[in-house]
């Protein structure tokens, strides 16, 4: 492979390390990587609260894994501290986190990929803070450790596919939390990967694709011929070939907008629900938290999905996993209409199964510039109508979700006031504390 013509700059991956685990640590004065600490969502849930984070010790120990083990998975033992969520503290230490990160790159060049992961483009300022990019990458480290109490690792690549690698597969076993993958050490570091589901991009599913070509590590994926893993697997096929040689041209500063658009809703349930009447009560909500999201993107749709996936205990009793239906609809933002098309939807499917998670999403977006009337009704009342959405739009964004609801909202099984105390689905907590 000639590197020659490939982008060649100086990239780090920074993952915070057990994040929400080492911020409460931290919090308590004890020291991330030792304490058994797990932070777990939703405690008093009746299928068991979900670990969102273990500490690096709590996994080694107890073999915990996050958002896989649940609250029956948790050893009877004193010495482990079982905490809830406090988001607000997260995105808090997340934004101080990034800030650091900008005291070493222009802000253009900090990218945050996730709530515990960044990419920082080092390739203009490096030269700025040491001798190489590796004493850089130890300097942020210690910079953040003696700020905010967090261990950080680092991926180094000379591009940010590199960077990701070295980050997932070295960074987080090296004594010092570093892993450095180049162009001249491509066939040394990612095609000695044996297990190719550890490699970023490549699942469980696309794996079982591969072994199927006969295909079974990194080594054998870079050469296999591209143009047969183009036919056999479409575009997929064109980037895991890339992946293996360590290729990305990836612009980070490109502003690439998406070719499609949706808007919706997703939630896991507080328990399992039988009855109809409170599913279809979640789903009316979601509806119109979609609606709602619309009117504020000025957007309508006409095109509706609906998720639906039962609880555990069907679907060990050989059931299907749930379903998923999509319906039309004429271009709108209205609650109502939304609501009444996934209503609709769900009792075309549901055969009494219960219920776990739902999702709504809303596609075929198209802004809205104008108010569409229709013949069959006063266009005094669809006014009216109009002007009553925007005025519960406003109230809700001047003193929050929970000052106007929906009565339907305060019927048993609603969820929609609890979760407009949540962030990102889990407690908010004091960002102060």
């Amino acid at each position: 492979m000639d590197y020659s013509k490939e982008p060649h700059g100086v990239f780090f991956l920074i993952d915070n390390k057990s994040f929400y685990a080492s911020v409460e640590a931290t919090m308590r004065g004890l020291n991330p990587l030792k304490e058994l600490l797990v932070v777990m969502s939703e405690a008093d849930n009746t299928n068991g609260g979900l670990v969102l984070a273990t500490s690096p010790m709590a996994k080694k120990i107890f073999h915990l894994q996050a958002n896989v083990s649940r609250q029956r998975n948790l050893p009877q033992d004193p010495r482990l501290i079982v905490v809830p969520p406090r988001m607000n503290l997260y995105i808090k230490r997340n934004l101080q986190i990034n800030n650091i990160f900008r005291e070493f790159a222009a802000e253009c060049d900090v990218w945050p990929y996730s709530i515990d992961e960044s990419i920082i483009d080092m390739t203009k300022s490096w030269r700025l803070f040491g001798d190489s990019p590796r004493a850089v990458a130890r300097l942020i480290q210690k910079t953040v450790r003696h700020r905010l109490g967090l261990y950080t690792t680092v991926g180094i690549g000379d591009n940010p596919v590199q960077a990701k690698i070295a980050l997932d597969i070295y960074a987080k076993h090296d004594p010092e939390l570093l892993g450095e993958i180049h162009y001249e050490t491509v066939p040394e570091k990612i095609w000695t990967i044996a297990n190719m589901t550890d490699v970023w991009s490549i699942a469980k599913r696309t794996e079982k694709r591969l072994n199927r070509l006969g295909i079974h590590n990194m080594r054998e994926l870079a050469l296999t011929n591209p143009f047969y893993l183009k036919q056999e697997l479409g575009l997929i096929g064109e980037q895991i070939f890339a992946i293996a040689w360590g290729i990305d041209r990836t612009r980070l500063a490109d502003n690439i907008a998406p070719k499609s658009h949706s808007i919706g809703n997703s939630q896991v349930l507080p328990r399992d629900y039988f009855d109809k009447n409170e599913i279809e009560t979640v789903i009316k909500e979601m509806g119109q938290q979609v609606a709602s999201r619309l009117r504020h993107h000025h957007k309508q749709t006409s095109c509706l999905y609906l998720s639906v996936t039962y609880a555990y205990a069907a679907r060990v009793e050989g059931e299907r996993g749930g379903f998923s239906v999509a319906g039309n609809l004429n271009y709108t933002d209205n609650d109502q209409e939304i609501s009444e098309l996934l209503t609709y939807l769900f009792e075309s499917q549901w055969q009494g199964q219960p219920v776990r998670n739902l999702a709504v999403y809303s596609s075929k977006l198209i802004s809205k510039t104008a108010q569409q009337l229709d013949f069959f009704t006063p266009v005094k009342q669809q006014c009216q109508e109009e002007d009553k959405l925007a005025i519960i739009d406003e109230i809700r964004s001047r003193y929050g979700f929970q000052s106007l609801v929906y009565a339907n909202s305060l019927l048993k099984g609603g969820t929609a006031i609890h979760r407009a105390t949540l962030v990102g689905g889990h407690n908010g907590g004091n960002a102060y504390e």
